[in-house]
């Protein structure tokens, strides 16, 4: 029995801020922005949506990509940094927005990494029999923890939701999963801000050391690749798209390179819509699928990396 992805969906926010807007706040510049990160825009949410608003949207549109009628799901994953509320969970919000109930709806905390461990768990479940239809959305509203004075991290991020709807299926689907995690370097990447009586303890900006997350992630990214076509029993030259974390165009470049693959089999987003945390991989692998370039058939990896640091890979068959 596989886990399958039978459609897709995605939102983002209307509003876009480009380079050049950031520029008339802070001292920085498109150029700048763009030779270092690879982004040139971002979508940011008005301040009355939340990031279920977001994730509602992405998920009726993998719904109607697929067919499928939301009392069929048995299952439904969030994979978010910025839920709603501190409980009830975003999962369980929008299971009753979807006018459906009973079945296990849960959030999932990995940060960038998020969608990844969210994936990995559904197809646990589906292979176990504990699910025949699982909707798994990747949604962020980063722009609640970015502080736009701090241009080292405001430049980076932005917010959207992607989903994907899994079903069971005898056809080949999610080949291998891959998850990993290192307390030790909590630190260089992280949002430590905790609501303690009634106030906000510790900051609650997103802190980041670029260099040694860049160095970190870089050998993570490539590592985690190798383990999961050597466990699949696959080469390198089988994968026809990376589908990656779209976190820095420099760290996409340097795993696709280690790949032996070509940017034009790499989806890339990163310029369109920044780090939009556990959302970018189903957004990214959105675009993949409606522009075209992406088929059944074909074998995708899909890998990212976030804070914890947590990181992870899927191999599947779409």
């Amino acid at each position: 029995m596989y886990a399958r992805i039978v459609g897709t969906g995605s939102y983002l926010p209307e509003q876009i801020v480009t380079n050049d807007d950031l520029a008339k706040r802070i001292e920085t510049s498109d150029e700048w922005i763009a030779s270092r990160t690879g982004i040139r825009q971002r979508h940011i949410a008005q301040p009355e949506q939340l990031t279920s608003d977001l994730a509602l949207i992405a998920i009726e549109r993998a719904l109607e990509s697929a067919g499928v009628a939301r009392e069929e799901i048995d299952l439904l994953i969030v994979a978010t940094t910025t839920p709603d509320n501190i409980f009830p969970s975003t999962a369980c919000l929008l299971q009753e927005r979807l006018g459906v109930h009973g079945f296990p709806a849960f959030d999932m905390q990995a940060v960038c990494a998020g969608f990844i461990y969210a994936l990995a768990t559904a197809n646990a479940m589906i292979k176990s029999g504990a699910a025949q239809c699982a909707v798994i959305v990747g949604a962020e509203k980063l722009s609640n923890l970015i502080n736009w004075e701090d241009r080292a991290t405001c430049v980076l991020f932005g917010d959207g939701a992607g989903a994907v709807v899994l079903k069971a299926s005898d056809e080949p689907g999610i080949l291998h999963t891959q998850l990993h995690a290192d307390g030790r370097y909590s630190g260089i990447l992280k949002a430590e801000g905790r609501v303690t009586q009634g106030a906000i303890d510790g900051s609650p900006w997103i802190y980041m050391e670029g260099n040694a997350v860049f160095k970190f992630a870089v050998r993570a990214l490539a590592d985690v690749a190798e383990q999961t076509l050597a466990a699949a029993g696959l080469a390198k030259s089988d994968i026809d798209w990376l589908v990656p974390h779209q976190a820095n165009l420099r760290i996409i470049e340097a795993t696709a390179k280690h790949l032996h693959l070509p940017m034009e089999q790499v989806i890339v987003t990163v310029d369109k819509h920044g780090n939009t945390s556990a959302a970018s991989i189903p957004l990214a692998l959105d675009e993949g699928v409606k522009s075209g370039r992406i088929r059944p058939g074909q074998t995708l990896l899909l890998e990212g990396i976030g804070g914890g640091f947590a990181w992870g890979s899927v191999l599947l068959k779409y």
